[in-house]
């Protein structure tokens, strides 16, 4: 990334006792394009994402499952049967 220093120089003028002080004309700035924002992409191991399931609450998993997820699904399908077992 680039960076630029912006500036403008405002012309002096002699002042005599009689004149009155000019205005300063406006510096004109110009719109800076709008820079593109960098994307990063990032991966999950299989390993990874086996311990973030392994971590999720049952309350996640029963949200999850609602919303369709397979694998949280399949998830709930197991303790289930877990707990039929007993």
């Amino acid at each position: 990334m680039m960076i630029a220093s912006v500036s403008a120089q405002v012309p002096q003028t002699a002042l005599t006792a009689d004149a009155a002080p000019a205005a300063a004309p406006q510096p004109q700035t110009q719109a800076q394009p709008a820079q593109p924002v960098a994307q990063e992409k990032v991966t999950i191991s299989s390993a990874a994402r086996a311990l973030q399931e392994l971590a999720e609450t049952a309350t996640q998993t029963a949200k999850e499952a609602q919303g369709g997820d397979r694998q949280a699904q399949r998830k709930l399908a197991a303790e289930e049967a877990r707990r039929a077992a007993r």
